[in-house]
């Protein structure tokens, strides 16, 4: 053995070993330290050196160049919603930014690392593209995909907010606000997550016009949450939801819909959240033991219970049922049936292998026992999502709206949108 790794939570995939020539020892990256960061070992597994260091995100080694004795990286340092491109010394020292300005960066970097070409942007400016050399300096702007009408169109403010926790955790926030807003009326919030460990969406990059428009200008609260465990604080972060999945998702969202909700034009009776996958576990959730702040949801392919899932992945940060049975229990929706409110639309799937139908067939018989109001779709040969099933699809999609139209917006829906 060369290396070996050990945490008191759990240790992610070692990605890639990229070994040195002649026997000089290897690179890695690892977040041990509690943010994923460069190390250098030597052939005997013995530590060389600690590359970067500091409470930021390393994401991709890119290049490694041995001759210069440099290390090309992206990471997200200056502002975790964004990726830039670094070069460092493999002695630790003389660390430089090589991308610019504030936004995000794509960056793929020339096989010598002389050049590297980047697609930039942020919530405001669609795409560009430019050719640097390895100090940075733009040699030539490649494209841009701002269309030449886009100035011409009325288009709703999008900001990227932090929301501080009680214990010092600024979240992340991404809110398009409604078209021609009017602070002395109502509007209702929608709510869109995902929530898993490290798996954060809320980024200062152009996420296009499209529906976000649609429903800004129908006078909807768009709203994107990243918790602590999203990957923007790091494995630390990440580390509170070891043995306790749902718990601190559910804390830090309710935190930002307290916070939205001191402001007079949200309709606090109005909160809808919906999701996927781990989403649809957590809208769940938030319908359940969050049900005094979320009062909507569509869940669809949601786990339910941790139990019914897969043990490479649940294990990984639940450990197993026999060594974990209150933490099984506190991280499973049908511990909190009680507690659930108002209204949630359950999606699934017949032919789902990845989270088994048996998850929200289970819930729904909680509900019923517990005589609960609740909506439910199945979509026959559909699996984990059922986007190769196409009319099924455009119908998934006509429901989310007719759903949104009915409880938050209270109008009709316009023939136009319906697929």
């Amino acid at each position: 053995p060369v290396y070996d790794e050990q945490q008191n939570t759990w240790v992610d995939w070692l990605d890639d070993i990229r070994f040195l020539k002649n026997n000089k020892g290897y690179i890695i990256q690892s977040d041990k330290s509690g943010w994923m960061h460069i190390y250098q070992y030597d052939m005997n597994g013995n530590a060389i050196k600690q590359i970067t260091d500091g409470d930021w995100t390393v994401k991709d080694i890119l290049n490694i160049d041995e001759t210069n004795q440099k290390i090309f990286f992206t990471a997200r340092k200056e502002n975790s919603a964004r990726y830039d491109l670094y070069s460092i010394k493999m002695d630790g020292s003389n660390m430089q930014r090589l991308s610019f300005g504030d936004f995000t960066h794509t960056i793929s970097v020339s096989k010598n690392a002389s050049y590297f070409i980047t697609t930039y942007s942020n919530i405001s400016m669609p795409q560009r593209m430019a050719l640097c050399n390895s100090k940075g300096t733009v040699i030539k702007e490649l494209g841009n995909a701002k269309g030449a009408d886009l100035d011409k169109y009325e288009i709703a403010p999008t900001e990227l907010v932090r929301v501080k926790t009680p214990d010092g955790y600024d979240l992340p926030v991404l809110i398009t606000w409604p078209l021609h807003m009017d602070n002395t009326k109502k509007y209702p919030v929608l709510i869109s997550i995902y929530g898993g460990p490290n798996a954060g969406t809320v980024y200062d990059g152009w996420k296009g016009l499209g529906q976000t428009q649609w429903w800004a200008k129908e006078g909807l609260v768009q709203v994107a949450i990243d918790h602590r465990g999203s990957g923007h604080f790091g494995k630390k972060g990440q580390n509170f939801m070891y043995k306790d999945l749902g718990h601190w998702e559910i804390n830090d969202y309710s935190e930002v819909v307290k916070w939205l909700t001191q402001k007079s034009s949200i309709d606090k009776n109005k909160i809808c959240i919906t999701g996927f996958s781990y989403g649809g576990y957590t809208t769940c959730m938030a319908l359940t033991r969050g049900a005094d702040y979320f009062t909507h949801g569509i869940a669809g392919g949601n786990v339910v219970d941790w139990t019914l899932y897969d043990s490479h992945y649940t294990e990984r940060f639940m450990g197993r049922p026999s060594d974990n049975a209150a933490g099984y229990k506190s991280s499973s929706v049908l511990s909190y049936i009680d507690q659930y409110k108002g209204n949630l639309y359950i999606v699934h799937g017949t032919m789902d292998d990845n989270v088994h139908m048996q998850n929200s067939i289970q819930l729904i018989a909680a509900l019923q026992d517990a005589k609960k109001d609740f909506e439910f779709m199945l979509y026959p040969g559909g699996r984990h999502g059922w986007g190769n099933l196409k009319n099924r699809w455009a119908h998934f999609n006509n429901e989310k709206s007719k759903y949104y139209y009915k409880y938050l917006l209270e109008k009709p829906v316009p023939k136009e949108i319906l697929q």
